[in-house]
């Protein structure tokens, strides 16, 4: 296997392929802490991309709630409780990821789901840690919590469904870093299925072929955000372009978020494939369990997410998620308003910080009628 270099472990691991990066990498934020699990995001992916046959149990998105909610069931507990885990030394982990995990004639340790495992797509919805009782004092921080993950495929930078597929029919995009499956090749043997820690590719037993999110690639090409991203209620999600860490643009959102302020995190990076889907971990939620999915950066990311109505800059990145289906590969605040750019510089949007609140006279003199302010 070769050697390559993953930053979000902090030192060099072993991977099938030897190191090859794209000329630019696909990347999103996803802010947990507006997510409502509305499933909007869920159904604008399904009816754009999985309504065939054969399709019906995928779910290329999906919305899930922690810390008991599972799709397929328990993807994150059973590969937890076989990988030979460490422990993270400041930002170095010293565990083994799923590539250095695998048996003896594996190339990636992991487990392949029954159909069984894919029946309850919303099992543990809304479900607490603990009994809220009527009239129970609510204080945060508590132990009596749950929050809402939504997922998508990673695309990751060491994508273990590439690594483990004998067919090479699993390839990265040099132009985006979109990971895609060459159907042609594809022959069904389910082995990127098993090697997936995330378990975001799928077997079509109609096609004998598996299938996954591309990233609505062709969005991306007319720079726009993908379905999902562009239908979430929410406003919790941003795509764009994310830069190596010593090559971080101060003016990209993305590298802001990741590399520069440091709030939005990989979802457990202690697997080894440097994924390209980051989280602002959710404000409510133990450090513990905050650690150990998003790994040792997830307190200080809070404090960060915290600290923003105090940081000008964060909270008008911040107001930006939503506010455009374009990509906005650049951005800058001015005063109270921020604007998002294309690569030229050229305006896409620009968002106040500050909404403008205008409150009627209780008495309209000119029709002498008695007004009622809505809130």
């Amino acid at each position: 296997m070769a050697q390559v270099y993953n930053w979000q472990l902090g030192r060099e691991m072993s991977y099938w392929y030897p190191e090859n990066h794209p000329k630019r990498q696909f990347a999103a934020v996803f802010d947990t802490n507006k997510c409502i699990a509305c499933q909007t995001c869920t159904l604008a992916c399904k009816t754009t991309w999985t309504s065939g046959r054969g399709q019906e149990y995928m779910l290329w998105n999906n919305v899930e709630s922690k810390p008991y909610g599972f799709y397929p069931l328990a993807w994150d507990v059973k590969l937890l409780e076989m990988l030979n885990s460490g422990e993270w030394k400041g930002n170095k982990y010293d565990g083994q990821t799923i590539f250095e995990s695998a048996a003896a004639g594996e190339r990636v340790m992991g487990w392949r789901p029954t159909p069984q495992d894919y029946a309850y797509p919303n099992v543990g919805e809304d479900d607490c840690t603990g009994q809220v009782d009527v009239g129970a004092l609510m204080q945060i921080p508590h132990m009596n919590w749950f929050f809402y993950l939504a997922r998508i495929c990673n695309h990751c930078t060491y994508p273990a469904c590439l690594a483990s597929c004998p067919r090479g029919s699993i390839y990265k995009r040099q132009e985006d870093g979109i990971v895609l499956v060459d159907q042609s090749r594809c022959r069904g043997y389910q082995e990127c299925v098993k090697g997936c820690p995330y378990k975001k590719i799928f077997f079509n037993p109609m096609t004998g072929t598996s299938e996954k999110c591309i990233a609505c690639y062709p969005k991306i090409e007319q720079g726009i955000q993908p379905q999902c991203f562009v239908n979430c209620i929410g406003k919790i999600r941003m795509a764009g372009w994310i830069s190596k860490p010593n090559e971080a643009k101060p003016d990209n959102p993305i590298d802001y978020l990741v590399h520069i302020k440091k709030i939005a995190l990989p979802l457990f990076p202690q697997y080894g494939l440097e994924p390209n889907v980051y989280y602002i971990p959710p404000v409510h939620v133990p450090a513990h369990f905050n650690r150990q999915l998003f790994g040792p950066g997830a307190e200080a990311a809070v404090k960060a997410y915290r600290n923003a109505p105090n940081d000008m800059d964060l909270a008008g990145l911040l107001h930006l998620f939503g506010s455009s289906e374009m990509i906005m590969p650049r951005f800058h605040r001015q005063g109270e308003t921020v604007t998002g750019m294309d690569e030229k510089g050229n305006k896409i949007v620009s968002v106040p910080m500050h909404e403008p609140v205008h409150i009627r006279p209780a008495y309209d003199k000119l029709y002498q009628i008695q007004r009622t302010n809505c809130p």
